[in-house]
C-alpha cells in the first residue's frame, strides 16, 4: 500500500511538474533592448548608408518594423520612466533629467508605489533582470531597480557615471564591481563588454523558465569612445575628419588625474568612433540572438529593439553627417519628430510575420499593457498605453490612440501633441507669456517645416485643451500650464 501511495504521489508530482513546465514554456521570454541616443535613421534598415547594422537588420527581416513609434521623451531618464510605468510624461513621476544632488551618485528616484513592467512580469512568474543604464533612482532608494520589480541589476545606476565607458566600477545589485585596470587614468576594461557578459549570463541562467531581460545599452551615447580594436579598425580613416573635432572647453575633460567624470573626453575621429559604437551595438544584438539559438529558446522569445530618444550632438556625435534622423526635424531634447520618433523592431517566431511593416502610432507607454496582455495579467495599475499585441500578431482588432502627448519641463519648457496626422508643438513655455503654437500636417509635411496653425484654429484649440488636460502637476518637475 505504501509503495502504491508513493507511486501515486510521485506520479502526481510529475504531472504537476509537467504542467508547470508546460505553462512556463507557453509564456514567451521577453527581451527589450534599448539603445541610448540612437537616431531613427542610424540603422541601415531605416536608411543609414554610411555603415551597416546587419544583425539589427536581420531582426527587421525576421519580424516587424514600425515606422511611427515614439520614445517616451526627448532625453534619457523620462523616456525610461514612461517605459517602466506605462505613463506618458504628463503623468509619469520622472519627466526630465534631475540629479540627486551635487557630488552624489544617481538621479532622483521614480515613484516607488507605481506598478512597473517588471512588477507585471514578476507577477506572472518571470525572472526579471536589467542590464545597462538605469537612471531612475540611486541605490537603496524607492527607485532602485531592485525596488521596482527587478531580481537583478548590473550596470550604471547613475546616468552621469555612464558618460564614461571606462569607469572604475559598475553596480551589481547593491554591490560595486570594480573593473580591471580602470582608474580614470588607465583605460583597460570597456564597460559595455562587461554588461553584455552579464546579459548573456542572465539569459543562460534562466533558460528553463520565463524571463524578462531589460537591456538599456549605453551605446552610442557620448562620450564618443571605443577600444582600439578590430571593430574600430573597420572605420579608422574612412570618413573625412581632416579637421579634428574638439569638445567645447566647458564640457571637456580627458582621462587623467584631474578628470571631471561627468564630462566627455575629446575625440580626434568622432565619426569613425560613432560608427564603431553603433556597429558594436549591432554585434551585441547579434550575440544575444545567437545565445537564444544556442539555448534552443529563440522560438519562444519576443525580442524588441528600440532607442530612448533622437540622436545627440554632444561629445562629437554628428547626426547631420550620418543623417541620424532620416531627414526628420530636431535631435535629442526636441519634441519635433527627430527628437522623439524611434526605430522599433519586434521578432517573435511563428507569432510575428516576418518582413512586415506597421505604421501604427505607438509609444513607450504601450509596452506595459502589451506585455500584460501577453502574460495575461489584468492588474497593471495606471497606464496611458494601449496593447499593441494585435498589430504584432497581424490581427485586425487593434485599438488606436486618440492622441499622443509629451511634455519636457527643461530647455525652457516644451509640449507636443500628435492628433492623427496633425502635430502640435509649443516651445519656451517657461520663458514667454504667449509662446508660439506650431502646427504641422505630418501627412504632407513630415519634416515639420510649414507651420499651418493660423489656418487651423479649431485643431489648435483642441490640441491646447489636450495639453491642459494631460498635464498633471509635478513638484519635482513644475511647469506652467
Amino acid at each position: 500500500m505504501r509503495t502504491f501511495l508513493k507511486v501515486i504521489l510521485v506520479a502526481g508530482l510529475s504531472i504537476t511538474t509537467m504542467a508547470t513546465e508546460a505553462q512556463n514554456k507557453s509564456k514567451p521570454n521577453i527581451i527589450y533592448i534599448l539603445a541610448d541616443d540612437l537616431g531613427y535613421g542610424d540603422l541601415s534598415c531605416y536608411g543609414q548608408t554610411k555603415f551597416d547594422t546587419p544583425n539589427i537588420d536581420k531582426l527587421a527581416a525576421k519580424g516587424i518594423k514600425f515606422t511611427q513609434h515614439y520614445s517616451g521623451s526627448a532625453v534619457c531618464a523620462p523616456s525610461r520612466s514612461t517605459l517602466m510605468t506605462g505613463e506618458h510624461t504628463g503623468h509619469t513621476s520622472i519627466r526630465g533629467n534631475l540629479e540627486r544632488g551635487e557630488n552624489l551618485e544617481g538621479q532622483v528616484p521614480m515613484d516607488g508605489s507605481v506598478i512597473t513592467i517588471a512588477d507585471v512580469l514578476k507577477k506572472a512568474g518571470y525572472a526579471t533582470g536589467a542590464f545597462g543604464k538605469w537612471g531612475l533612482g540611486f541605490i537603496d532608494s524607492e527607485g532602485d531597480p531592485l525596488n521596482q520589480g527587478f531580481d537583478e541589476f548590473y550596470g550604471y545606476n547613475c546616468q552621469r557615471k555612464a558618460h564614461r565607458y571606462f569607469p572604475p566600477y559598475l553596480w551589481h545589485n547593491k554591490e560595486k564591481v570594480f573593473l580591471k585596470g580602470n582608474d580614470y587614468t588607465n583605460k583597460v576594461t570597456y564597460a559595455p563588454d562587461e554588461i553584455q557578459k552579464a546579459t548573456l549570463d542572465f539569459i543562460t541562467k534562466n533558460k528553463n523558465k520565463p524571463f524578462f531581460a531589460y537591456v538599456p545599452f549605453v551605446l552610442p551615447h557620448a562620450e564618443i569612445i571605443s577600444p582600439d580594436d578590430a571593430v574600430y579598425n573597420k572605420f579608422k580613416g574612412k570618413f573625412n575628419e581632416d579637421k579634428p573635432f574638439k569638445m567645447p572647453h566647458d564640457y571637456l575633460s580627458d582621462y587623467g588625474a584631474n578628470i571631471e567624470e561627468h564630462k566627455y573626453a575629446s575625440q580626434l575621429a568622432p565619426r569613425a568612433v560613432y560608427a564603431t559604437m553603433v556597429t558594436r551595438l549591432d554585434i551585441y544584438v547579434g550575440e544575444i540572438m545567437a545565445r537564444l539559438e544556442q539555448l534552443g529558446i529563440a522560438d519562444n522569445t519576443l525580442v524588441i529593439f528600440t532607442s530612448d530618444n533622437g540622436p545627440a550632438v554632444e561629445g562629437g556625435a554628428d547626426p547631420k553627417f550620418f543623417n541620424g534622423t532620416a531627414g526628420l526635424r530636431g535631435v535629442k531634447r526636441d519634441l519635433y519628430e527627430g527628437g522623439i520618433r524611434a526605430p522599433f523592431i519586434a521578432v517573435w517566431p511563428d507569432k510575428i510575420k516576418a518582413g512586415t511593416t506597421s505604421d501604427l502610432i505607438s509609444a513607450f507607454w504601450d509596452m506595459k499593457p502589451t506585455f500584460a496582455e501577453i502574460v495575461n495579467v489584468k492588474e497593471i495599475g495606471s497606464t496611458d498605453g494601449i496593447s499593441i499585441l494585435p498589430t504584432l500578431l497581424g490581427k485586425k482588432n487593434q485599438k488606436q490612440h486618440p492622441y499622443m502627448y509629451w511634455e519636457f519641463p527643461q530647455a525652457g519648457g516644451r509640449k507636443a501633441v500628435r492628433l492623427g496626422n496633425w502635430k502640435g508643438v509649443i516651445y519656451n513655455i517657461e520663458r514667454k507669456d504667449n509662446p508660439e503654437f506650431e502646427l504641422y500636417n505630418l501627412a504632407t509635411d513630415p519634416v515639420e517645416t510649414k507651420n499651418v496653425a493660423a489656418q487651423n484654429p479649431k485643431i489648435v484649440a483642441e490640441m491646447k485643451a489636450i495639453m491642459k488636460e494631460e498635464h498633471r502637476h509635478s513638484t519635482l518637475f513644475p511647469m506652467k500650464e
